[in-house]
């Protein structure tokens, strides 16, 4: 018995690159906060559209004679191709050269303490190129020399220590895949919509394989005090001195001190050449250039955990260590700023993880959360780890409303925006893991809406 070939549909993909600098520079000339929210996210827009515009035209022409690339043999099928070693570090294709990490034009006023988005859009699988991997920086990124970098593990152990990068690189190493993702993910929609697509809206997040040293292996060797230790502090030796109290029930579970991202040694943009990885953690205890623990007996309190980073309540108080990143999925294509093209089938895809382990399940809804189907969860499913999902849809022209919902291995639910709001208030700003929602117009053309 064979398959009856449906009809497919095809996805013209969201403009990577539709900001001209005239318009970046008005857009950072815009005042901040709501001001410069709505104008960011008119702006955005209005681009887009007139980008989206503008492809459409290629689509219906047609080739009533014959398509001219199967006719006319290529230049690529008639001459020699290039030798080995042209690029001895590989690069990707000249054609592929608009798919980059991307700063949201006005998000701060230093580009040295800004973000690059990771685009989610036109990825696959779970792992995050390396070099696509979104940044987050507090002072700028510095490319340090490896022999002159220093580890130093000091305060409630028998022996304090000082590690060369030769020393940890002789010690048991791990190799685990995990996601990472910035607290302020998802943070410009805690109001209501501001940002045009799922590169700006959820691309401060990143999935990667590391390499390195159990954290627990290191304490260890160092004699930590078991009796009164509580915590470790983490550092950085970037000009911010970033430093993040980590629970040592946690620490001794599955952080790594990792010196390798993805088969090679970090690059210096995510630490290079040793990084803190503190799987299902926010990505600011990640500490970068990490040069010192120090263990201890209560929370440090330092700037970046006791004044950032910290939770804004309805009631005007502040809820502070919130570091996990609770379960949530989006759905990558279609997604704002991608347009349907024609009626037919289409694969619904996207990406879930939980800072709590394995994602169980997730489900899609094509009307707003009315209804829902079980999406397929590709393998591998890994604990702390991206999970890519895949469903079916048949589209036939009617205006949809496109959400995802994940639930992970502890029975947490992903939250719509209204019951988070309920909880958390509309002044926030980290920790946003509500269902984010794609409006699906009767043209094709998929936009960033809050339905719940």
């Amino acid at each position: 018995m064979t398959t009856p070939i449906r009809k497919t549909g095809r996805v013209q993909a969201a403009p990577e690159h539709f900001l001209d600098g005239s318009l970046i520079d008005e857009i950072n000339r815009a005042g901040m906060d709501d001001a410069r929210r709505g104008f960011l996210r008119r702006s955005f827009l209005a681009a887009a559209g007139a980008a989206m515009a503008s492809g459409t035209a290629l689509a219906q022409d047609g080739a009533a004679a014959g398509d001219p690339n199967i006719l006319i043999l290529p230049e690529h099928s008639r001459t020699l191709g290039k030798p080995v070693v042209t690029n001895p570090y590989g690069q990707p294709s000249q054609y592929e050269a608009n798919l980059q990490r991307r700063e949201s034009p006005g998000l701060t006023r230093v580009a040295a303490a800004s973000v690059s988005f990771t685009p989610l859009q036109g990825l696959f699988g779970i792992i995050t190129p390396s070099g696509l991997h979104f940044e987050r920086h507090h002072q700028g990124w510095h490319d340090i020399d490896p022999t002159k970098h220093r580890f130093m593990i000091n305060g409630l152990v028998k022996t304090p220590k000082v590690y060369t990068m030769d020393d940890l690189m002789r010690m048991p190493s791990v190799s685990r895949m995990h996601f990472i993702e910035c607290g302020a993910n998802t943070a410009m929609e805690w109001g209501n919509v501001a940002v045009p697509s799922v590169q700006y809206s959820h691309g401060m997040l990143s999935c990667s394989e590391f390499t390195g040293v159990p954290l627990s292996v290191l304490l260890d060797d160092c004699g930590y005090d078991k009796r009164r230790a509580k915590v470790v502090l983490a550092e950085g030796a970037d000009g911010s001195s970033m430093t993040r109290t980590i629970g040592l029930d946690r620490a001794l579970d599955d952080v790594i001190v990792a010196w390798a991202m993805n088969g090679e040694m970090l690059r210096p943009e995510h630490g290079y050449p040793l990084r803190l990885v503190v799987p299902g953690v926010q990505g600011v205890s990640w500490v970068k250039w990490l040069r010192r623990i120090e263990v201890g007996d209560q929370p440090y309190a330092t700037k970046d955990e006791a004044l950032h980073y910290i939770d804004a309540l309805p009631d005007g108080t502040f809820r502070q260590y919130t570091s996990i990143q609770e379960c949530k999925s989006v759905i990558t294509t279609p997604s704002a700023g991608q347009r349907l093209q024609g009626n037919g089938y289409y694969n619904i895809t996207g990406l879930a993880w939980s800072g709590r382990g394995k994602v169980k399940r997730v489900d899609v809804s094509v009307d707003g959360g009315r209804n829902w189907r079980t999406a397929r969860l590709e393998t591998p499913l890994l604990s702390k780890c991206l999970t890519r999902f895949n469903i079916d849809w048949d589209w036939q022209g009617a205006p949809a409303v496109l959400q995802s919902r994940a639930i992970d291995e502890t029975g947490y639910v992903q939250p719509k925006i209204n019951e988070l709001r309920a909880v958390r208030g509309t002044r926030s700003i980290y920790h946003n893991n509500a269902i984010q929602s794609w409006q699906v117009a009767q043209s094709g053309e998929v936009s960033n809406v809050q339905v719940y």
